[in-house]
Formats: C-alpha cells, structure tokens, sequence
C-alpha cells in the first residue's frame, strides 16, 4: 500500500476511496493505488461457515431449549461495497441477526412442533435473514439446525408419551388385525354356505333333469312298442288270433283254477275258427255219404 501497488486475489475484491469518497470495486490482478489519497479495503467474497454457539431459546408452550445451528453466508460480488460502507463488521452482525431471528422464529412455535419441523424453521431464519442481510451486501445461503435439546424433565415426558403411543398403535394394529380375521373368516364361511348350497341347488336340478329324461325315454319306448304292436296286429288275420286263444285256454287249464271268467266278446272271437270247424265236418260227413 506504502507504494501504491495492490495485488488483489481471483476470490476477492478491492473496495477503493479516494479522500473518503467511494470509488469503484477493483477486480482481481495488480492494482496501482495514489498513496495517501486512495485507501483501499479487501472483500473476501469465499462462502463462510460459521457455527452459532449454543443458547436457550423459548418456544410458544414456554418451553427452554438448547440450540445451536450453522449458517453460510459470504458477500455478493456486484455490491461488494456495501460489506464496507453499510456495516462496520459484517460477520458478526450476520451472528448476531443470527440470534434475534432464530429466538423470534422459535417463539412462534410450540415444542412439539419445534421438534419435528427442522426443515421449516431452517428455512424461515433463511429467509428473514436474508431480508436484512441485503443491506451489508451479503446473501445468507444457507442454515442448519443442529440440536435442538429440551430440559430433562420434558426428555421424560416425551419418551413416555412416546411409549404410550406405540402401545396404543400396537393395540389398535392387532385389534384391527383381529377384526380384519373376523371379517375374512366371516368372509369365508359365507362364500362355503353359498357354494355349498349352489352345489345342492345344482344337483337337485341335474337329478331333476335326470329323472325327466329318463321319463321322457321310457314314455317314448313305450310310445315305440305300442307302434310296433299296431303295427303287427294289424297284419294278423283272424285265424290267427284265434290260434293266440287257444293257447291261452291252454294255459287256463293247466292252472289249478275251477272257476274262469270269460267276457261276451271272447266268444265272438271263437265264432270264426267254430265256423270253419262246422265246415270242416260237414264236408267229412257228405264224403262218408257219398261213399257209402
């Protein structure tokens, strides 16, 4: 600087006055600065890291918490100026903003909530950061909650209510399970009660249906025989029939029976075959004469 010649770094930049006057930035390389005139000041735009130390915090149910977290920030390369100009140290007014916002965020919130929402009370300090952070030309890029630890009373409290929840999933699972059995098992017997009477029901009309049939075949056998029985009576002459008589007087007589019952038309039948045994005798008869 005593000499006027400034090297600046490809992650920095130079913020340069002249008799207290704002100039212009420099970028990185060599630089000639006028001595006692120009004052120049290095910006490190590389991201920091920094850990906020641990602090207690109370939620919305007055609840004291131990947290700390860790942000990212680091200066914007077009208003790296402001970094100079608009605060007198940067990083610990981004700690100390740090603080405010993350008290004010987790005061809005009760514990329970505070403990299973990481993710939304990381981003909301981003964000309110970010909004202030502008001015001193820097950009919080990023926070992370590390721990957050209640009281010790409470860390009991909590464990047991979590006991006594996984008691209560575990009775309502295998009560469900329970009901879900009895629901199939239910179920099943009706499914067993219809099947089985879907295979009554179909048995009684096959049998049904077998019966019918078999009626229906035995009405068309005999249908079938008295055809045949027309068919042949009708060739059968008279002589015949009467021949078919006899044999069954035949038969009468040779039944231990005293007593027969004849009907009028019986005789009737008998009048053909008598009247040819009349004609046969009298042609015997008229034979005898003639030759006599």
């Amino acid at each position: 600087m005593a000499s006027g010649l400034l090297v600046v770094q490809q992650y920095e930049r130079l913020v340069v006055q002249r008799l207290g006057t704002f100039v212009g930035n420099r970028l990185p390389g060599l630089h000639f600065l006028i001595p006692v005139l120009d004052n120049g000041t290095k910006v490190d735009l590389r991201e920091r890291v920094t850990r906020v130390p641990t602090q207690k915090y109370i939620t919305l149910d007055n609840v004291v918490v131990d947290m700390d977290f860790v942000i990212y920030f680091r200066v914007m390369d077009d208003i790296a100026e402001k970094a100079v100009l608009e605060v007198q140290n940067f990083e610990q007014a981004v700690i100390n903003l740090a603080f405010a916002t993350l008290r004010a965020v987790i005061g809005a919130l009760s514990l329970s909530v505070a403990l299973s929402d990481r993710e939304r009370i990381r981003d909301e300090v981003q964000v309110r950061m970010d909004e202030v952070t502008v001015r001193w030309g820097v950009k919080v890029s990023q926070v992370e909650i590390n721990e957050i630890d209640p009281p010790m009373g409470v860390k009991e409290a909590m464990e047991r209510q979590k006991s006594a929840d996984a008691i209560k999933i575990a009775d309502i699972t295998e009560s469900e399970g329970q009901r879900q059995a009895q629901i199939n098992r239910s179920e099943g017997e009706k499914q067993a009660a219809i099947l089985e009477a879907e295979g009554r029901r179909q048995a009684q009309i096959l049998d049904a249906e077998g019966e019918q049939q078999a009626i229906v075949l035995q009405a068309q056998g005999f249908s079938t025989a008295l055809e045949r029985i027309y068919q042949v009576a009708n060739t059968i002459d008279a002589k015949t029939m009467s021949l078919q008589y006899f044999e069954t007087l035949k038969a009468l007589g040779s039944s231990p029976s005293t007593k027969f019952i004849f009907p009028m038309e019986f005789t009737a039948m008998l009048a053909p075959f008598l009247g040819m045994v009349n004609n046969q005798s009298q042609e015997n008869g008229g034979n005898s004469n003639s030759q006599s």
